[in-house]
């Protein structure tokens, strides 16, 4: 993929810090211009040593009104992005296109009364964003967001999670969240032991989250790997889901940039 200089910006990381041996993020500065919304992407451009320009499409964890932007990332082994991405450090530069994408945004919804957010992996990375935005508190009467990952040590931004609580433009409403971590290769207190779709299928996804999934009521965002939001995407759909496009109001939204 090519963009041309006009089409991007440059930016400075500000910081950058590893989660797990696999799993890092970073922070970069903002374009006074860079205009998104909760749940939308970004592409981002490393250059190569080659002299040539890589580029990945990443979701932004930070809020639109954060003044930095922050990205979360897997490390592909040998990975052609990534493999580049991993290397800088602070003071390095981080190339931006001017536009952001995407429709994982809860404008996608018209009407519901619960946002069910299912994650895996850095798929979690939009709905952290949504999360951050106030707009979801004044939708919806609950929010429900399942992060799963494989080991506990892989889940990242818990103390993020945690503090939403906490913040004061998020008074009396941030008690709407009910928060369900799923570890599916080790057992931990605390959190789901299963697969998504199996937490799904036995029923005990919705008794963790003290909810029922109908079409009526229920909005779903799907985000992580692609096997699993496609089984995810099809399981709902036997249950009466569908897609919302702008002709035809649903309730499902996926991201589509893998």
């Amino acid at each position: 993929m090519t963009v041309s200089e006009e089409k991007f910006t440059r930016q400075r990381l500000l910081e950058v810090w590893r989660w797990s041996p696999s799993l890092f993020s970073l922070r970069c500065t903002r374009d006074p211009g860079f205009r998104f919304r909760a749940g939308q992407f970004a592409r981002l451009g490393v250059r190569k040593a080659s002299g040539c320009i890589a580029w990945r499409a990443y979701s932004m964890v930070s809020a639109p009104h954060d003044e930095f932007l922050e990205f979360f990332s897997i490390v592909v082994p040998d990975g052609e992005f990534t493999s580049e991405l991993k290397q800088l450090a602070v003071g390095d530069e981080l190339l931006v296109e001017r536009q952001a994408y995407g429709y994982l945004t809860v404008e996608r919804f018209p009407d519901g009364r619960d946002l069910w957010l299912l994650a895996s992996g850095t798929g979690v990375a939009p709905f952290l964003s949504i999360l951050q935005d106030l707009e979801v508190w004044q939708r919806f009467e609950r929010v429900v967001l399942a992060y799963s990952v494989r080991t506990a040590a892989e889940l990242a931004y818990q103390p993020l999670i945690v503090e939403l609580g906490r913040r004061e433009w998020l008074e009396g409403v941030a008690d709407k969240l009910v928060y369900l971590p799923v570890v599916t290769r080790e057992q931990v207190p605390g959190c789901l032991h299963a697969r998504i779709t199996a937490l799904l299928d036995s029923g005990e996804l919705e008794r963790a989250a003290g909810l029922t999934l109908d079409p009526e009521h229920s909005r779903l965002m799907l985000c992580g790997n692609p096997a699993m939001v496609e089984e995810l995407h099809e399981r709902l759909k036997l249950r009466g889901m569908q897609l919302s496009l702008s002709r035809r109001p649903g309730q499902l939204a996926v991201e589509n940039y893998w």
